[in-house]
């Protein structure tokens, strides 16, 4: 199916939220990375920081939404919606407090990577995205499959090694990485909203 989507300009994009993975994968956090895009240019990417600022809520996805509120260039002024025009490329489904947190910014539009079948916000465990009414805050499309084998390797090789940071270290010198990727069919677009 990737093979289908290759010409819509978007794996483009979602190599560069792999480096970012690879980052973290590199920093030993779990490895999910993101890019932010507005006016086809990147303005904000970023990795998953939990471990190394020993905060939970570093996801990735906030670590980049900090950078834009910071910056003046990209938030001029106060408004309800600061991310309405910028699109979000992220390597796995954003989580339900992300997919809420982007809502409430008002994002544009999400493409992600695998899906998130333990905390998926956007439409694999809740959908946050567009599943939920809300007066105020509009809902966002998600649609996901992008590069979906190569994020599900990179947390399959983050995940054979030890967590040093987790409370009660798990051996893991049996396990072989599967290099074999079943489970879903990716979803066709617009299909991830519960």
């Amino acid at each position: 199916m990737e093979q289908l989507r290759a010409e819509d300009g978007h794996s483009e994009w979602m190599d560069e939220a792999i480096v970012m993975a690879d980052e973290a994968f590199s920093a030993k956090e779990v490895p999910v990375g993101c890019i932010y895009v507005r006016d086809g240019k990147v303005i904000a990417r970023a990795r998953n920081r939990t471990n190394e600022l020993r905060n939970a809520t570093r996801h990735a996805e906030l670590e980049a939404i900090d950078e834009i509120l910071a910056d003046k260039t990209l938030t001029p002024e106060i408004v309800d919606h600061p991310l309405k025009e910028t699109t979000l490329y992220v390597t796995v489904e954003p989580c339900i407090m992300c997919a809420s947190a982007l809502r409430q910014l008002g994002i544009k539009e999400v493409y992600f990577g695998c899906e998130n079948d333990r905390f998926g916000g956007c439409g694999s465990v809740l959908g946050v995205n567009e599943g939920l009414n809300h007066p105020r805050h509009p809902s966002f499309k998600a649609v996901g499959g992008y590069s979906r084998e190569t994020a599900i390797m990179v947390l399959r090789r983050f995940y054979m090694t030890e967590n040093v940071n987790a409370p009660t270290p798990k051996s893991k010198s049996n396990r072989s990485l599967k290099t074999e990727i079943l489970g879903r069919q990716v979803k066709s677009p617009g299909s991830y909203s519960s």
